[in-house]
């Protein structure tokens, strides 16, 4: 028997279909495509990637950072101050590129502040995407256990990264969160950019930092940022940017690892908005040494944060660039750190110079006005890589921006002796006498941050 022209035309659609894949039709976008029929993640060294932005960039050589540990070398680092200042002129926060300057709190929001971000987008941090995968968070276990004498509830959350778009890589995002077993309500909290494998540094004698602030009545929060992006330039066909960039290398203005460090801590926040015994407007952050520098940038960038404790932050964070001291913009440029920062912050360090970044830090801490920021660092013997004045300096250039939006600068503007706090401003800067750790800084941040964050938040 013989099939009828229209059954024989319907399943001939099905055949070519069959034939096709669904893949071709447009109701399968290629975000739904087999992670089999994708690329995997390019595999290049931290040395094969950096040449790789050198050739983009037309440089053929950079020059070297500076020697912190051989005082006879020719590149030793500089401590001495009256070497420590060869660009003294600093890029002005409240004058327009046209020359015009910022009179008002609008001029500063809708015209300046836009372009100092796209100035550090651009040349030093790297541009976030604008779309980014979804993260969806999971609570995973739920404790109740006891921190010193306090009894408290910790809940270990993992953040998992929608990778729908490129499955070869698995993003999930690393957070614990420890509030006070006894709140009556939402409490504020300080969440730290942790080290996985135990906290970093020195041990202080006395009670942590975490239980300084259970003592307040507040929680504390720790993010691992290598679950967010991995620490090191062949990771960056890994982690959140290789996922988003489909396992390719960067381009010279995709974002380096700080940003996307600050891209998980503000994904962070996004579940803290939703846990009713965090008081998600009552968000502190803080980190020391790398983490320090992701502190600052995730505070510049998320204006949800509602204050900072950025701890010996060094070149990369809140050290001004166009010091000569300690840390250079050479070493942040070289295969071991580069990958912090945008690709294009490479020229700075070979044929540009540091007086070429059209931006230095005091502007990345006038991001963050006009909320809290506090700056801290230790005694130059031990601690003198990250440049202790640099980072006061950029606290006290940040000033002008502060004051334009209402609030107090940092109160001086000579450097301070060694343990002076300078708490009194919106922006505030200690320098304590221990080596490369936050820990002796804490008492003082905690009390600085408790004018912000007063008493906890009644029941609700």
């Amino acid at each position: 028997m013989s099939t009828p022209r229209s059954i024989r035309w319907s399943l001939g659609l099905i055949l070519l279909a069959l034939i096709l894949g669904p893949a071709s039709h447009s109701a399968y976008p290629a975000a739904q495509a087999p992670a089999g029929s994708m690329p995997a993640p390019a595999q290049l060294t931290a040395q094969e990637d950096l040449r790789r932005l050198m050739d983009l960039l037309h440089i053929t050589s950079l020059r070297r950072g500076a020697d912190g540990r051989n005082t006879q070398a020719p590149n030793a680092a500089n401590y001495d101050e009256s070497k420590a200042n060869p660009y003294p002129n600093l890029p002005e926060p409240l004058v327009l590129k046209n020359g015009r300057k910022v009179t008002s709190a609008a001029m500063w929001w809708n015209q300046r502040r836009p372009e100092i971000v796209e100035d550090f987008d651009r040349e030093v941090y790297g541009r976030a995407p604008k779309d980014t995968p979804k993260v969806k968070w999971e609570v995973t276990s739920t404790t109740s256990e006891m921190n010193g004498d306090a009894p408290v509830v910790t809940k270990q959350i993992v953040g998992h990264v929608d990778n729908s778009s490129y499955p070869q890589i698995t993003v999930d995002i690393q957070l614990s969160l420890t509030t006070p077993a006894n709140a009556a309500g939402p409490v504020p909290v300080i969440m730290e950019f942790g080290f996985s494998g135990g906290r970093g540094g020195p041990v202080a004698p006395g009670p942590t930092w975490q239980q300084q602030v259970l003592a307040k009545g507040w929680g504390y929060a720790s993010l691992i940022p290598g679950s967010v992006q991995a620490d090191n330039g062949q990771g960056l066909t890994q982690g959140i940017i290789g996922l988003v960039n489909k396992g390719q290398p960067r381009n010279l203005d995709d974002w380096g690892a700080l940003r996307a460090w600050a891209w998980g801590a503000s994904r962070a926040m996004d579940y803290f908005e939703t846990d009713k015994s965090v008081d998600a407007k009552r968000v502190g952050l803080e980190g020391h040494s790398r983490y320090g520098k992701a502190t600052v940038v995730a505070m510049a960038y998320d204006q949800r944060f509602a204050i900072a404790f950025v701890s010996s932050s060094g070149e990369g964070g809140v050290k001004l660039h166009r010091r000569n001291w300690g840390e250079l913009v050479e070493n942040v440029a070289a295969a071991n750190e580069y990958h912090w920062m945008a690709g294009a912050f490479i020229k700075y360090a070979g044929p540009l110079n540091w007086n070429d970044l059209p931006v230095d830090s005091h502007e990345l801490v006038a991001l963050c006005a006009p909320r809290p920021v506090f700056i801290s660092a230790g005694a130059t013997n031990g601690d003198g890589w990250v440049d202790a004045k640099g980072m006061f300096l950029a606290g006290a250039g940040a000033g002008p921006v502060y004051k334009l939006l209402g609030k107090s600068d940092l109160g001086a503007t000579e450097f301070p002796p060694i343990e002076t706090p300078l708490i009194d401003g919106d922006i505030a800067f200690r320098q304590h006498s221990g080596g490369h750790t936050a820990a002796p800084n804490w008492p003082t941040f905690l009390k600085f941050a408790g004018r912000y964050f007063k008493a906890a938040a009644a029941p609700q």
